[in-house]
């Protein structure tokens, strides 16, 4: 409470002049009694809320000529796939877009007002190129970023999205581990932590075989595997050590969790309070997202405590925006597994299925304004478009054959380049049913054909 005493007091004037006069005491009084945010400081076209993680939200009820000092600017920290979307939500919404990313031509940049390509992971540079966009709302859309520049920068009144602190605790599986089943007492496999060989083969013998191995800071099952036997550990730890996004370091060893299966529970915070989606399914290979579909069939019981788990997390973490929150389901029990503060690639099948996909969702609720109700439109499933090779240029074919049953879609990323495999598209598709919309996905993208040049 005296760490958000203290930074309103020595904050902006409109905090100075607001709180002259009021004692600590009586600002602690006030606060311990309020159960929701702690309060609101309102002006014209703009509010502040204070709410219980110590996290200041400034809200813009209005939004102003692109370009001019009346303006919103946002700055995209990652600029694939799904920060293009943000993007394109955002631009709808009169907003300016500023993406960055490591590589240029990223999906995001294509449909941005302005870009900067540096290493997110150079805290120098990310500083500086902040400092000369000045934005108003900072949108951290992958893990490879220097999260304490971010934490220093929202202390001196920078804005990020949902807040810094939630950024940096899940860009690191580790706190975000910890904060879970240690702070918040949310159940999770067992898991313990390595930063060398030594270490690393010790804690395998503790979670025990069989058991998964991430680095704590990847994505899209870069630098996953499982053991399965002895003879895979030294294995496992090359590919952690390989697959990093911050190059070789620390990783985490988790127990084999039994489970029926996992969900994606995208989790809304705005004004407006909290909202769920309906749970998501989906299957992954190799620890990369491939297929989704919506909803996701669970028991009322199941349901609810799905809900619960993903508002308590998301309460501490606090902030505005869209959370992507993976769960383990068997019968009625749900174990805790990660949670992303923006969106989620399994979400991606929430461009056909609702009417706020989760990328109008983080938009809308990251500038302030409310999610009064989410419709679902009804059982749809996604697919995703992996490539494989090492090229610069592919080309999407028989694209008419593709899209010529009614309720299917897609979304084609634009990546510059492919080394390796890489998610390069995504099909979307409705029906009656979950079954019938994976079944006219599948059909759809078995159609496609894909020429590495």
């Amino acid at each position: 409470m005296k760490n958000l005493w203290a930074k309103l007091t020595n904050s902006d004037d409109i905090f100075k002049s607001f709180f002259h006069g009021v004692s600590f005491r009586v600002f602690h009084y006030f606060c311990s009694r309020n159960p929701g945010p702690v309060f609101k400081i309102k002006g014209v076209g703009w509010s502040y809320i204070f709410d219980k993680t110590n996290h200041i939200n400034k809200i813009m009820s209005k939004i102003g000529s692109k370009f001019t000092p009346s303006g919103r600017k946002a700055m995209l920290l990652g600029s694939g796939e799904l920060g293009k979307e943000v993007a394109i939500e955002l631009q709808r919404m009169g907003v300016e877009v500023v993406a960055c990313d490591k590589y240029a031509n990223a999906p995001a940049m294509h449909v941005a007002d302005r870009s900067h390509v540096f290493s997110m992971l150079d805290g120098d540079k990310l500083r500086e190129a902040i400092v000369a966009e000045r934005p108003d709302h900072i949108i951290p859309e992958v893990e490879a970023i220097a999260t304490p520049v971010l934490v220093d920068l929202e202390k001196e009144g920078y804005h990020v999205t949902p807040t810094a602190n939630a950024a940096f605790l899940t860009m690191n599986r580790e706190g975000i581990r910890r904060l879970a089943a240690e702070e918040l007492g949310v159940k999770t496999s067992a898991y313990r932590f390595a930063s060398d060989y030594e270490e690393f083969v010790k804690a395998v013998e503790e979670v025990g075989i069989p058991c998964v191995v991430k680095p704590i800071m990847s994505s899209s099952g870069h630098g996953q595997s499982v053991i399965k036997t002895t003879d895979d550990i030294e294995k496992s730890w090359k590919i952690a050590q390989e697959g990093g996004r911050a190059g070789a370091g620390r990783v985490i060893v988790e127990g084999f969790v039994d489970f029926d299966y996992e969900i994606t529970l995208l989790t809304v915070r705005s004004v407006a309070g909290t909202a769920f989606c309906e749970p998501i399914g989906h299957i992954q290979i190799d620890g990369d997202y491939r297929y989704s579909w919506q909803p996701q069939a669970m028991t009322p019981a199941a349901k609810q405590a799905a809900q619960e788990i993903a508002r308590k997390v998301t309460d501490a973490l606090g902030g505005y925006g869209i959370f992507g929150v993976e769960l383990f389901v068997k019968g009625d029990e749900v174990i805790f597994s990660e949670v992303s503060p923006r969106p989620h690639d399994t979400g991606m099948v929430t461009m056909i299925s609702q009417d706020l996909s989760e990328f109008a969702l983080h938009a809308r609720a990251l500038l302030g304004l409310p999610v009064p109700s989410i419709r679902f439109f009804g059982p749809s499933a996604s697919r995703a478009v992996v490539v494989e090779g090492d090229t610069c240029e592919i080309d999407m074919d028989n694209l008419d054959k593709v899209l010529e049953e009614p309720g299917v879609q897609m979304r084609i990323f634009g990546k510059p380049e492919i080394k390796g495999h890489r998610r390069m598209g995504v099909i979307l598709a409705t029906a009656d049913s979950v079954e019938e919309a994976r079944d006219k996905a599948e059909r759809a993208y078995e159609k496609l054909a894909v020429n590495v040049k």
